[in-house]
């Protein structure tokens, strides 16, 4: 059954919306009342879901941001409505209306609830916490446009090692997405190799804060970058640079060596199942896969290859920060 959904603000918002809050949050999982309500619904757009007879079952808010992050909460359906839909239909509209205004899109997701969220391409980007009591997780999801244009395509679209389609990207919007998509999921390596690490593909906060964040949260992992010019980088700022000086430890840079072959093509690899490639230098033509453990494994050879005879960046190496 199709749910008609309805969007207020706190101060118009129907009184079924805090009648399903605190059905759901309070009386059933015992989350304490001074918790449950906060300021931030003040600033929130509130989402109802309704059956066609106009009955309330489902609700959600999403919290804007001085970032380009958009945060989804509250989502709760009804118990007697549970099981048919309603809540990848609430998650969906929300997406769909959030899509626009934000860069990424990230939840705190009860931790039974983390296949769920997974369905409609969020992934977790954290270690599990306690929230009210409840174990929790933080979710994203950075690539939204793509996934709600492929529909249901997928069961588990973009998730690590589960997605074994093919993402197809021809502008630089979709390669953001999808290769921020792939490096955010890794634990234990992110390998990229391209002539450059252009500034309008690599050197953006989201995808430095990806690196960061993976450096930081797991202690044996490596990021390693392979590039053919180190000039670009010594010429101008170049965040993944200050970011490898700051964590010299885990992400390391490269030079190929020209007197070795090489491979022509861009890719990024994470961890042993996904990687994006691109098919020329100077293309945003490319594709992304999230299962593919076969085709990683074929260029983390060439990758490796290239390594082994590889010279560090003298010139990086004695910039300041």
């Amino acid at each position: 059954m199709e749910l008609k959904i309805r969007k207020y603000s706190w101060q118009l918002a129907p009184s079924a919306i805090r009648d399903i809050r605190q059905t759901v949050f309070i009386d059933e999982q015992g989350v304490p009342a001074d918790l449950e309500w906060d300021e931030t619904d003040e600033i929130s757009d509130h989402f109802i879901g309704v059956l066609p007879d106009n009955t309330p079952v489902a609700v959600a808010r999403l919290v804007p941001s001085v970032t380009d992050v958009g945060h989804i909460g509250r989502m709760a359906i009804l118990r007697e409505h549970r099981g048919r839909g309603y809540g990848e239909q609430m998650l969906r509209h929300i997406m769909q209306e959030a899509a626009s205004q934000f860069d990424q899109l990230h939840l705190s997701a009860q931790q039974y609830a983390v296949p769920f969220y997974e369905k409609l391409g969020f992934h977790v980007c954290s270690t599990p916490y306690d929230d009210a009591g409840i174990p929790h997780l933080d979710m994203r999801c950075l690539a939204a446009p793509q996934i709600l244009a492929g529909g249901s395509r997928t069961h588990n679209p973009t998730i690590l090692g589960r997605d074994d389609s093919t993402w197809h990207f021809a502008q630089e919007g979709e390669y953001h997405n999808l290769l921020d998509t792939v490096a955010g999921q890794a634990s234990q390596r992110i390998w990229l190799y391209d002539r450059l690490l252009e500034h309008d593909l690599y050197d953006r906060q989201r995808l430095r804060d990806i690196f960061s964040e993976m450096a930081r949260r797991h202690r044996v992992c490596e990021i390693r970058l392979l590039v053919h010019d180190d000039k670009p980088l010594v010429q101008r700022r170049h965040q993944l640079v200050q970011l490898m000086k700051r964590l010299p430890s885990k992400i390391e840079l490269r030079l190929v060596n020209p007197d070795y072959p090489s491979e022509e093509q861009a890719f990024l690899l994470a961890d042993r199942d996904a990687l994006a490639y691109r098919h020329r230098f100077d293309s945003l033509e490319g594709w992304a896969r999230f299962a593919d453990s076969g085709r990683v494994k074929l260029q983390a050879e060439a990758f490796q290859r290239m390594w082994d005879t590889a010279r560090p960046s003298l010139e990086l190496r004695e910039l300041p920060l």
